[in-house]
């Protein structure tokens, strides 16, 4: 039996950001860069749905990962369900749902799941089984929302700072406690002249002249989305080493088992984007 530290892969598999997701960490994996194994692959979509998740499928297959498909659009079209509003509580068919999932899962023991392009929110069941990671396009702290959400936010924050973080996935979207995160400066370099072309401008302006073609808009996003990656693969090498663990109650602690408000991968993640934007 294997003792590498094992992490479970829930995925919708929708194209190619969430390939590129799965390719690295197996890169990671194979160079030795990280001393783990992806025990299996969850995908709430099942081969058939849309070519691109019949490509991520066909990725999973390539790397030998156990596979576990579980289409949640037809167990919602089968109880004859709208999508739920995520502003209430999920129904109960919704948490039947992931029940139904957790028995396919049963013979799997993962020391920490990935949330890595996956499209449905954590029922309490779900969240109760597992330690869950997943991944914020803003700081500890930052703005909620959609990366695009955040960048606007940003903009008309005129922000100094972004980031992006991974956190303990609880019920309530994007609330839970921050695992590890990043930082960079917005404030600097090419930066300030990207202030300058939108100053006195408001946002709901740049949004219906420009959107999100807006050169600032688009910086931003550059430099947050090159650190999405590496974030992730940073974060399941500390996991993996012990560096921090996620307790019982949900909270982030370091190996000493103190309680910590993130672990800053900021210098980390700078090293591994260097040259490349």
């Amino acid at each position: 039996m294997s003792n590498k530290y094992k992490i479970g892969w829930f995925s919708t598999g929708r194209g190619e950001g969430s390939k590129g997701l799965l390719r690295a960490t197996h890169q990671a994996i194979k160079s030795g860069e990280l001393d783990a194994e992806i025990e299996f692959v969850y995908c709430s979509r099942e081969r058939g749905e849309t070519e691109a998740t019949d490509r991520y499928l066909d990725m999973v297959k390539e790397y030998g990962i156990p596979l576990v498909s579980y289409s949640y659009q037809k167990y919602r079209k089968m109880k004859g369900m709208p999508g739920p509003d995520l502003s209430q509580s999920l129904p109960q068919w919704r948490i039947d749902y992931d029940k139904e999932v957790l028995k396919l899962l049963k013979d799997f023991k993962p020391d920490l799941v990935l949330l890595a392009g996956f499209m449905l929110v954590s029922t309490p069941v779900m969240c109760d089984r597992y330690e869950i990671i997943n991944l914020h396009p803003a700081a500890p702290g930052g703005p909620a929302g959609t990366w695009q959400q955040v960048i606007w936010k940003l903009i008309e924050d005129k922000a100094d700072t972004q980031g992006i973080k991974m956190h303990v996935a609880i019920p309530e979207l994007d609330m839970g406690p921050t695992a590890t995160y990043c930082t960079f400066l917005i404030r600097s370099g090419t930066f300030d002249k990207l202030w300058e072309e939108i100053k006195g401008k408001k946002v709901a302006e740049i949004k219906g002249g420009e959107g999100v073609e807006n050169r600032l808009f688009k910086t931003i996003r550059e430099h947050g989305a090159i650190r999405e990656v590496p974030l992730i693969i940073k974060t399941l090498k500390v996991f993996s080493e012990g560096k921090i663990k996620i307790t019982k109650d949900r909270q982030v602690v370091d190996a000493a088992g103190r309680v910590i408000k993130g672990y800053d991968l900021s210098k980390e993640i700078d090293e591994a984007v260097r040259g490349k934007i």
